[in-house]
Parts: structure tokens; sequence; C-alpha cells
């Protein structure tokens, strides 16, 4: 028979059972705050953990819970040492963005490693190698940007090529920003003076001896030839004979019945020409600028066509006084150029006939010059004193009879040639700066159209200066009160 103790001892294991069960689920609600917890910082280390170094330099990181594993994404940006269980060595490597990753018992953190370039050695390079520039600069990721102002390209060009090797040694990661101070517009002034002097002495002799029964030519220079024979009837044979364009003088005797006729080509011509042109070009620093003052003649191209045909096609070729220059400005005002000045004209003799076209394509004599040069503001330099003298001397002469002294005149020609050319090309560079408005004149300026009086009666081609006119009066002080509304 079970008594009242009995009961009592059921109740309450039943009762320690519920209070179990309870505390169990109290015990699991504070598990799941805390894991929700620990989810959101987390999430908030993620986003505010950020670690800058530059390349060369290390830091330690400290972490507030023992770590278990660490990971760094790209270990060729950065790399890393586990001190101890809760201290981490980086050392930046190469400049680049990476990620570092910490896992410790029940904890995780992350932090996004940037490394850039170590900008303080370039720094402290351009001030030692460019001391009077104001240069600028940055480290931007893996690039390397430079600001600021130079004095001119050739300082830019050197703060360049300091800055590759901080980023890489790529150039394309050097981002220039640097400005170019002072004036970058050229004005080349060209003077190209050309003498050419020619010089011919020619002698030439030819007798055409004409008897009753028989007759000779001498062909010396080709004055006289013989073109055709004719035979009259009941007469001696008789001769046509052709002359020269060259003749200069015809003389005529009878001697022992024969009848002498003597042709002469006697000249002596001097020639004399002076070429002068003074191009000026306007340009900026490291741009090419081109002149031409001449013309252009047309060459003819035969092209294939279709079905095996051809055609023409037409091409012109220049001709005349031209010039080509790229001036860089340095330092110190110095430019540097590189000057190509030519000079050609037209020259029949060395031409190509096209007989199925019917006209000749003629040839250039040129002189043509290519330098670099450097020079300051002002200076002039002579870059081509070109010198050409050629001198002919031709002979034509019957053997024996043309060594005669005197006589032997008359049975040789001679011809002397001289030609004498000389070119010379000066370059004065300027540094230039545009002028203001109306400063600048211009050959029309004071030009004025005549009026019908002038032109018709007085037959002037240019007006005369009209007289300015007066500026109106100035108006006289206005009554007190003008202009103002009436009270009413």
């Amino acid at each position: 028979m079970k008594t009242l103790s009995d009961f009592s001892i059921k109740a309450a294991r039943w009762g320690w059972l519920l209070w179990g069960m309870v505390a169990l689920l109290l015990l699991g609600g504070v598990l799941e705050a805390r894991a929700a917890d620990l989810l959101e910082r987390v999430k908030d280390q993620e986003i505010k953990q950020m670690l800058r170094l530059r390349v060369g330099h290390s830091k330690v990181l400290r972490t507030p819970f023992a770590i278990t594993r660490i990971s760094m994404a790209d270990p060729e940006i950065a790399d890393l040492i586990l001190i101890s269980e809760k201290e981490v060595y980086v050392n930046a490597l190469a400049p680049g963005v990476t990620n570092l990753s910490i896992w410790g018992k029940n904890r995780f953190t992350t932090a996004t490693v940037t490394v850039e370039a170590d900008v303080s050695l370039l720094k402290e390079k351009l001030h030692l190698v460019l001391p009077k520039e104001k240069i600028g600069v940055e480290a931007a990721g893996d690039s390397v940007v430079l600001s600021g102002e130079v004095s001119g390209p050739l300082a830019q060009e050197t703060a360049i090529s300091l800055a590759i090797p901080f980023a890489g040694g790529k150039k394309d990661k050097v981002v220039n920003l640097l400005h170019v101070g002072g004036v970058q517009q050229v004005m080349l002034e060209v003077r190209v003076a050309e003498i050419s002097r020619t010089l011919l002495d020619r002698v030439g002799l030819n007798a055409v001896a004409i008897a009753p029964n028989s007759f000779g030519v001498s062909q010396i220079n080709g004055l006289a030839t013989i073109s055709s024979l004719v035979r009259q009837l009941g007469q001696a044979t008789a001769f046509q004979q052709g002359l020269s364009t060259n003749i200069t003088g015809i003389a005529g005797f009878t001697a022992a019945g024969t009848l002498w006729t003597l042709f002469f080509d006697l000249l002596k011509q001097q020639g004399l020409g002076r070429l002068l042109a003074e191009p000026n070009l306007v340009t900026t620093s490291g741009q090419e600028a081109t002149f031409l003052a001449g013309g252009e003649f047309p060459i003819p191209v035969p092209q294939s066509g279709v079905g095996g045909g051809s055609t023409i096609t037409i091409e012109y070729k220049k001709f005349g006084v031209g010039l080509n220059f790229t001036p860089t400005v340095l330092d110190d005002g110095k430019i540097s150029m590189r000057v190509a000045p030519e000079v050609s004209e037209l020259d029949f003799t060395a031409g190509v006939a096209f007989t199925a076209l019917g006209f000749t394509v003629p040839g250039l004599r040129v002189r043509r010059m290519s330098t670099n040069v450097e020079v300051k503001d002002g200076q002039t330099l002579a870059i081509a004193g070109l010198l050409q003298d050629t001198h002919r001397n031709v002979v034509n002469k019957f053997p024996v009879l043309g060594e005669i002294p005197i006589l032997g005149t008359l049975f040789r020609s001679s011809s002397y040639q001289k030609n004498e050319t000389e070119l010379v090309v000066l370059v004065i560079p300027h540094l230039v700066r545009p002028m203001a408005p109306g400063v600048a004149k211009v050959p029309t300026d004071k030009y004025m159209e005549p009026n019908d009086f002038e032109k018709y009666l007085l037959g002037y081609t240019q007006g005369r200066p009209r007289q300015p006119q007066a500026p109106p009066p100035a108006a006289g002080p206005l009554p007190q009160g003008f202009g103002r509304q009436p009270v009413e």
C-alpha cells in the first residue's frame, strides 16, 4: 500500500524534470542571442578593417583573441609571419590591393591591405636632380602621380624617367600631370640664298668648196651637211645642203675657179641667276611645320585595270623652296631643332619622254639637306654652304689638219662651258608670344580705293587719304529739372 510520502517523492521528481526543461530553453535563447551578437561584431569588423602600407614597410597586428588560422589572398603583394598566437607581422612587397583573413576560436576578422609605392626616395631624387622645379609626387595604388610645373620639356622627361623605376618599371603607370611653363611657341626665320653663274665660249667653222665638176664639205660640229644629191639634165651633179641653227656668220670668196663658202659659229655667253627666299614658320614645341614656295607638276602613273587593260593616273610632285622643321624648347632659352630645307627646280634635260602620250615629264635638280641643331633664342646658324663648280671643254678637229698652227682653226671646233652655283641657308629661331589685337599691320591697311574723280580724271590707282571727320561737339549742360516727370 502506497503512502503519502511516496506520492511526494514522485511529485518532486517531476518538478525537478520540469525545471530542468525550462532551464534548457532559457540557455538556448541566451546562446542564440550571443551568436547573433557575434555575427554582428564580425560584420562590423569586416567593414572597418583597413591597412595601408608602402613598399618595403611592415607592421605588426595584434588581435584580442588567439589565432588559429591566417591567410593572405595575394602573397606577391604582401607577406605575413605569425609571431605569437595574438600577433601577425605583415610585410609590403609590391603595389596592389589584397585581403587578409584571421580566424580564432569562435572568432573571425578580415582586413583590406593596400600597398602603395614608396615615393619618399623619389621626392629626394627629384629635389637633387631638378632643384629648381616645383614637382609634387603622390602614390595612387600601383601608379605614381607627378604634378606641378616645370620649366621645359627636358625637365619633364627627366622627371618621368626618374619616376618609372618607382612604378614597377612601366611608363604607363606614371601619371603625368606636369605643366610646362614658359614660352612654347617657336618662330623659325630661314634665309635661302643662291647665286648661279654660267660662262660659255664656242668657236666652230665649216667650209663648202664648189668647183665646175666637184665639191667638198667639212662637217665639223654639224654646221653644214649634205642633205641630198641632184642630177640635172645636161649639167654636172649638184647637191642640196642643210644648215644648222647655230650659224652666226657666213663668208664666201672665189679662188682658182672654186667657190668657197665659210659658215661660222662664234658665241660668248654669260649668265647670272639669283634666288632668295625668307620663309618664316611658327609652331609649338614638338610639332612639325612645313613650307613650300614653288609648285607641283603632274606625273603619269600607269596602273593595271580590270580585264587586263591599263589606265593612267596623275600624281603631283612638288618643287621649289621647301622647309620642314620640328623644334623642341629646352631649358635656359635653348631650342633644339630638326631642320630639313630643300631647293629644287625643273630640269627638262633629265626628263622622261612618254611618246604614246605625247609629252615629256621633266626631272628635278635638287639641293636637299637635313640636320639637328641646338641654338639659343635669336642666334644664327648656317646649316648649308654648298658650292658647285663644273668645267667642260670639248674640241672637235680633223686629224693632222686640226693640229696645224693658225690654219688648223679652219679644221677644228671648240666649246668651253663653266657653271658655278653657291647655296647658303641661314637659320634663326625665336621664342615668340602672340601680339595684342590691333598691333599687327598689313600692307592693305593704308590702301584706299580711289573715287571716280581720282580714278578717271586724275588717273590715280590709289585714293588720297581722307581727312578724318571731326567729332560732333559736346552737348552743353542740361537745364535743371530736364527729364523729370511733372508733378500733378
